[in-house]
């Protein structure tokens, strides 16, 4: 965009959308002005890089791109655009080396965020990107008025006016990291169609008891099993579930973590958005863990079967399969006393244990959310058929995916989708 044709454009909010938005844009020639309600940027990217940043996945684009479920369509042009690779050598252009991990995922050599977004600050502010801190967006100015925006500062209310709008403004996950949610009714009241918005990638609360009936309320553990086994990892373990329909079927290997009231963890959040699926639909998702995977269910009942003398069942199984700690107490929670003097039925829950949940936990503790402006709402290039020159990326579309580098990869490459279309539709406009 010729410098005589300059325009002022407005990006609010500073995760990895806006800021990836924000370059894009001031690249093709644009002022750029980014407002964010924290003292900082990128403080939901920090804190999620905390124990290793994980930028993206190595695995080949077909299967990356299923890691989309439902929305794989809408998101597939994105990442044609600016995928794995891309954002790898993006990452190199900062002076961030990465490299892959013995799970698939990338990581920069030195697995912090904190050094990838200082360079990326510098390159935007030698870009002439202007930040805003303390601009908590309040909503448009004025009726029928996109590009004329409210924003409440620490010396009160300001207005700006700009030519173009793009809102990265996050789910609601990690609201005191900046992103609450608070731009729902913001864009519902001008007609914006919005999905609510829902906890993702998340955590769950059991039912007490194996496969415990519909109606019986969710008690979580028992306090001598929460007081002992919260904070303890189960693994390696296998993850199965069916959905009540007999539709939807998953099953990996992996690990996760014992709760103060149910479980979380990498394991559990790959399955995250079809559990929380069939507990809206069902009321509950039964889940059925294997807690001896390098075990054949052959030799798990030849052991378990074993006469065991004057031994304690606990010393037994510890003896014989090596199942003791936090696994073996998990089947003492979960198993009615009578399953334990019947072999069959022992062996068989240790390679199938059922374990029901009855509600993920509360979207503010979630790593991410789902939901968002529903994609019927917007055209091609992201722009707001509701609210024409205000464009939306990021994690506040209606769109969700496990980590592993997928969230990550797919937020950055909206924002430059949505920043490619303020610069298509701002040169199409005539010269102000």
């Amino acid at each position: 965009m010729p410098a005589s044709q300059s325009v002022r454009v407005a990006v609010v909010g500073g995760g990895p959308s806006g800021l990836m938005a924000a370059e894009v844009l001031a690249e093709g020639g644009a002022q750029v002005d980014l407002y964010d309600a924290m003292p900082s940027v990128g403080r939901k990217f920090l804190l999620a890089g905390k124990g290793g940043l994980n930028l993206t996945h190595s695995e080949d684009f077909e299967p990356f791109l299923g890691r989309y479920g439902d929305r794989r369509a809408q998101v597939e042009p994105w990442l044609r655009g600016f995928g794995a690779n891309e954002l790898r050598d993006w990452a190199k252009g900062l002076g961030i080396d990465t490299f892959v991990g013995t799970s698939g995922r990338v990581f920069p050599t030195d697995l912090k965020a904190a050094p990838l977004l200082r360079a990326w600050l510098h390159r935007l502010r030698q870009a002439g990107v202007r930040l805003h801190m303390r601009h908590r967006w309040l909503g448009f100015a004025e009726a029928g008025s996109g590009q004329a925006l409210r924003f409440a500062t620490p010396t009160g209310e300001a207005q700006v006016q700009a030519d173009a709008v793009l809102l990265a403004l996050g789910g609601a996950s990690w609201a005191r990291l900046g992103s609450d949610g608070a731009w729902v009714p913001l864009l519902a009241e001008r007609g914006v169609v919005i999905a609510p918005l829902q906890p993702a990638n998340c955590g769950f609360d059991v039912g007490q008891g194996a496969a415990a009936a519909p109606g019986r309320p969710p008690q979580g553990w028992s306090e001598h099993f929460r007081s002992r086994h919260a904070g303890e990892p189960l693994k390696p373990m296998v993850l199965s579930f069916e959905s009540a329909d007999g539709r939807t079927r998953f099953q990996r290997t992996g690990e996760f973590v014992v709760t103060e009231g149910g479980i979380e963890g990498s394991l559990v959040y790959a399955v995250s958005a079809l559990l929380r699926d069939e507990i809206a639909a069902a009321g509950s998702a039964t889940i059925h863990l294997d807690l001896l995977p390098a075990h054949e269910p052959a030799r798990v009942l030849a052991e378990v079967a074993h006469p065991r003398g004057s031994r304690s069942m606990a010393s037994h199984l510890q003896s014989r399969l090596g199942l003791h700690g936090v696994k073996a107490a998990l089947l003492r929670e979960v198993l009615p006393a009578e399953v334990f003097n019947d072999p069959a039925r022992l062996a068989a829950a240790i390679k199938a244990l059922p374990l029901r949940l009855v509600a993920p936990r509360p979207i503010d503790e979630a790593i991410s959310t789902a939901g968002g402006v529903s994609f019927e709402a917007l055209d091609e290039t992201l722009m707001l058929r509701a609210l024409p020159g205000v464009f939306c990326a990021g994690e506040m579309l209606d769109w969700e995916a496990p980590t592993g580098g997928y969230l990550l990869t797919a937020c950055v490459a909206s924002g430059r989708v949505a920043a490619r279309g303020v610069l298509q539709r701002l040169s199409a406009c005539p010269a102000r």
